[in-house]
């Protein structure tokens, strides 16, 4: 029989995932002797061109809800500045590269980058600061640096976003659970520990 997996789709980028980081830690501390819990990045953003003022203002919106709901902090003050480039497949991508060094940091660097960008204001698009995180865990900055530049690390990227959108995942976080050949839809946003532990126990035991 093959282990259970709940795959956690989620973007470093995505204000809800950060909303959400509580949540997602809780479950990974009370279910690490039952499944694996997988990250699958998702590519929320690929933006070329900078900013317009109007998304700011629909972005920092957004952001408000998400501290209102989930006390989650964010610095709003010079937050996304004129000429900020929305991509955030730098982001996604200094996690999958971090993986291939050292698998259990994949998830202590995705928290990383969110409180970076959100609760610090850094601009996490930018790689010198995406090393810098890696460095702040122990993870050698030019060592990172030379896989993060790498045409592997983009490919595997993007087999992450298609992952997501192979498993009809369209908005961000979602969780599905995994057992055998069995996918479970678990939650679609940013939902209470309760809820989705909830739906996860019905999925263990039914």
């Amino acid at each position: 029989m093959n282990a259970t997996i709940l795959w956690y789709f989620a973007d470093p980028m995505c204000s809800w995932c950060w909303g959400f980081s509580p949540v997602i830690e809780a479950l990974r501390d009370e279910y690490r002797d039952r499944m694996k819990i997988a990250l699958v990045l998702g590519g929320l953003r690929h933006e070329t061109a900078p900013m317009t003022a109007a998304g700011r203002v629909d972005i920092l919106h957004h952001w408000q809800q998400v501290h209102e709901r989930t006390g989650q902090p964010f610095r709003f003050d010079n937050a996304l500045p004129e000429g900020f480039v929305y991509d955030t497949e730098p982001a996604c991508r200094a996690v999958v590269t971090i993986g291939g060094i050292e698998p259990t940091l994949i998830f202590p660097l995705f928290r990383a980058i969110q409180n970076a960008f959100y609760a610090e204001g850094r601009d996490v698009t930018q790689a010198g600061a995406l090393a810098e995180l890696a460095a702040g865990l122990g993870v050698d900055a030019a060592a990172f640096t030379q896989v993060f530049d790498s045409d592997a690390a983009r490919a595997k990227t993007q087999a992450h976003f298609r992952q997501a959108r192979q498993a009809g995942v369209r908005g961000f976080p979602a969780l599905i659970l995994q057992q055998d050949s069995q996918l479970h839809a678990v939650g679609n946003g940013c939902l209470p520990l309760e809820t989705v532990r909830g739906k996860v126990g019905a999925c263990l035991t039914a």
